[in-house]
C-alpha cells in the first residue's frame, strides 16, 4: 500500500529489486488509496487511506473505512485461492500505517506485517482490538533516521508500543529520508523469504 498522495503504481518496480525466488509463487497486489481532500495540503484532493489534520488528532473514520477496503482485498485473494495465512500487508508511509491497523486487528492468522517508515495509528485502542490469531504475527518496521516527514521518535515510539503488547516486531533503521534504500531492499528481501518460505518464519 503507498503512501499519501501516490497510486498503487507506486512500489511497482521493487517487485523485481527484492529478486524473490520464484518457487515463492508470490502475487503482489497493488491497490489505489481512495481519493479524499486532505486537510494538512489545503484540502487538496489527492490518494490517501485516510485524512491528516496536522494537528496530532487522527482521522479514526477514515482509517477504518481503508480498512474495510483492505479487508475486501483480503477477501478477494483468498476466493482466489489464497488462504488467509499466506496473505502479508505491506505498505509504505500512510500504506504502512494501514498495514499495521489492518494486519492485527483481521481475525484469521496472516503470513506477515511489513510496516515502511509509518507509525501505528489509532495505537490507543489496539489493546481492546486487537485479534488474537495475529498476537504472534511476524512484523518487519524500517524507518529513515533522517525522515522529515514522519519523525524517527514516533516510529520508535509504535515499535514500543508493539513490543509493549506482546509482538514481535523486527526493527530496521537506514541513513535515509522518508523514502527506500538498496540496503532496506535487501533486508526486505531476506524477512520476506523467510515470512512466506517454507518454514513459515520471519528472519
Amino acid at each position: 500500500m503507498h503512501g499519501l498522495g501516490a497510486d498503487g503504481h507506486d512500489f511497482e518496480p521493487i517487485v523485481a529489486e527484492l529478486e524473490l525466488p520464484e518457487t515463492l509463487a508470490l502475487r503482489f497486489v497493488f491497490p489505489h488509496a481512495p481519493m479524499r481532500p486532505v486537510t494538512i495540503n489545503r484540502g487538496y484532493v489527492m490518494r490517501a487511506w485516510y485524512d491528516v489534520v496536522g494537528d496530532g488528532s487522527e482521522d479514526a473514520a477514515g482509517i477504518r473505512a481503508s480498512q474495510a477496503r483492505v479487508e475486501a482485498l483480503i477477501a478477494r485473494e483468498k476466493a482466489r485461492g489464497f488462504p488467509a495465512a499466506r496473505v502479508l500487508l505491506a505498505g509504505f508511509s500512510q500504506g504502512g500505517a494501514m498495514a499495521l491497523h489492518t494486519g492485527l486487528r483481521h481475525p484469521e492468522r496472516l503470513a506477515g506485517i511489513i510496516a515502511l517508515s509509518c507509525y501505528l495509528p489509532l495505537g490507543d485502542t489496539l489493546a481492546a482490538e486487537a485479534s488474537p490469531a495475529n498476537r504472534d504475527v511476524p512484523i518487519l518496521m524500517a524507518h529513515g533516521t533522517d525522515d522529515p516527514i514522519i519523525p524517527l521518535g514516533r516510529a520508535r515510539r509504535s515499535r514500543d508500543k508493539l513490543t509493549d503488547l506482546g509482538y514481535r516486531v523486527t526493527w530496521r533503521e537506514y541513513p535515509m529520508a522518508h523514502s527506500v534504500c538498496e540496503a532496506e531492499v535487501d533486508d526486505l528481501s531476506a524477512w520476506l523469504s523467510g515470512a512466506l518460505g517454507e518454514k513459515g518464519e520471519a528472519r
